[in-house]
């Protein structure tokens, strides 16, 4: 059975309006999608952004008449609104399936493999994370997080001790559980990216007592050989001096969910605490790791 779909291109201030219009006529949902390509990052908690111009689309009930539909529409709209009004139909499908068919194994490194719970690993040899992308927070697919899987697939976690900052779908701790790293600790602020992590730790057969969820004002350890935070440039830098007092001296530090622009703010709030390595980008993002430095006794006066 088809549906019937009605949209409008809609800037920010007039978007409840338009909205309220789709609405008016008898809409059963309304989508929105970016009208300029204009990505939305992950947003702070509790904020709602939306695009300065988008494509509002109401999807309405075949018994209705498609031109009727429309000509009401037209009634509605401002003048300025109306050459972008378009409709069309949108034929039924198996929209599981179809949702299913995006979400593809991604090779992160070497010997390491990100792969949908329902596919068999393509190299069963490798280390595999098997992930449900319905839990949301990471898929592996993002730049920033394949910057982070890179890294880790290149490296030793033998007996280290992890934290992953920030953790969502816990993609990153799992990655650092199976790569051999001897305990982890994966917090964030969002109790609903603690139980995607711990869906996720039970899908890949994590012993609980190697993988530590809670919340990050929960977090209990005093200092780890890995510090992991994917997470926006604002709190990356926010935390900076807190990162630095979890670290051991010569652990590592692996940041990534920064966009190229914000890379010098970042280098400045962590060169006082690290020796940092050279960037390394992918599209827009960038990864930047280091090594703690000796502790001094400048670092404990920036910690006060």
């Amino acid at each position: 059975m088809a549906w019937w779909q009605l949209s409008v291109q809609s800037t920010a201030d007039e978007l409840e309006q338009t909205e309220n219009s789709l609405l008016a006529i008898g809409a059963v949902c309304i989508t929105l999608s970016d009208a300029r390509d204009s990505p939305i990052y992950e947003p702070l908690p509790g904020d709602s952004p939306v695009w300065q111009h988008s494509v509002v689309t109401g999807m309405f009930e075949p018994t209705r008449q498609l031109e009727d539909l429309y000509d009401q529409l037209i009634k509605l709209l401002p003048d300025h609104q109306l050459a972008t009004a378009r409709k069309s139909i949108l034929e039924d499908q198996d929209w599981e399936r179809v949702h299913l068919q995006h979400f593809k194994p991604v090779q992160c490194a070497h010997k390491l493999w990100v792969v949908p719970g329902w596919l068999q690993p393509p190299d069963p040899s490798a280390t595999n994370i098997q992930l449900d992308p319905g839990l949301a927070f990471g898929t592996g697919s993002h730049p920033t997080t394949r910057l982070c899987l890179e890294w880790m697939g290149d490296n030793d976690f033998k007996e280290q001790s992890v934290i992953d900052y920030g953790c969502g779908s816990g993609i990153l701790a799992i990655a650092a559980c199976k790569l051999g790293a001897s305990s982890v600790f994966a917090v964030d602020i969002d109790p609903q990216a603690l139980s995607a992590s711990t869906e996720n730790a039970l899908r890949n057969d994590i012993e609980p007592e190697m993988l530590h969820i809670s919340l990050a004002t929960l977090l209990a350890i005093d200092e780890v050989d890995l510090l992991i935070a994917n997470i926006l440039s604002g709190p990356l830098i926010e935390l900076a001096p807190k990162f630095a007092s979890l670290v051991k001296p010569k652990g590592r530090i692996l940041l990534s969910g920064i966009l190229k622009h914000q890379v010098n703010d970042i280098k400045c709030a962590y060169q006082p605490f690290f020796n940092l390595n050279s960037e390394k980008q992918r599209e827009d993002w960038v990864r930047i790791t280091g090594t703690r430095k000796p502790e001094r006794e400048s670092d404990f006066r920036r910690l006060e």
